[in-house]
């Protein structure tokens, strides 16, 4: 029989990442520098908009980079992970043990947005290559970034893209040998893992 620690763990997860993801998605639309009129990228600003705006007060942007957004991610995460700690432990866990893991918990993230984007990206590419869908759109937005310097370096292939399979690879090797190295070295509880 499952508990109620268990279904607690399974909500704070489900709905602590869901959160999560969107302020981190906050950050990469400012980095990618996507469209904010996007219906969706209105979404994400409004979600994100009460708990970024007093951090905005303290934290300026650097350069094009959105640092609030990044900071509200990692105590996001943070605080999700001291949760998680306590459900399933009793205790929250060392800060600074919680900061590294949340390091490695968004940069681990922040790798599955461009990878599963790029999926996204690839499918609409074969179903529906000219929509005009604002969520095509901003995928699009999102990809691009990643796959410029893909595209920069192979040659033309007579209109074949074959840039997101060696953007793919890259993401998965990044993901393999530095993600998942790091979480392990860390001593990250495997409770904590799964959420990257």
């Amino acid at each position: 029989m499952i508990g109620l620690d268990s279904a607690g763990i399974l909500i704070l997860q489900t709905l602590g990442s869901l959160y999560l993801l969107i302020v981190l998605l906050r950050f990469i639309l400012q980095l990618v520098r996507a469209d904010f009129y996007n219906p969706l990228s209105q979404f994400i600003v409004h979600a994100t908009h009460p708990l970024l705006r007093p951090l905005r007060r303290i934290i300026p942007s650097i350069g094009g980079l959105d640092l609030a957004s990044l900071i509200l991610a990692l105590l996001v995460q943070m605080l999700l992970m001291a949760l998680l700690l306590l459900l399933a432990y009793g205790s929250t866990g060392n800060p600074v043990s919680l900061l590294i893991w949340a390091i490695i918990g968004v940069t681990g993230l922040f790798l599955k947005i461009f990878y599963f984007t790029l999926i996204v990206s690839v499918i609409l590419s074969w179903v529906a290559p000219h929509t005009h869908n604002s969520a095509a759109l901003l995928i699009n937005q999102i990809c691009e970034p990643v796959l410029m310097p893909f595209r920069r370096l192979l040659p033309s292939m007579g209109g074949l893209d074959i840039s997101p399979i060696f953007a793919f690879l890259a993401l998965q090797l990044l993901e393999m040998l530095v993600i998942n190295n790091l979480a392990i070295m860390s001593h990250m509880p495997e409770l904590l893992r799964r959420l990257i």
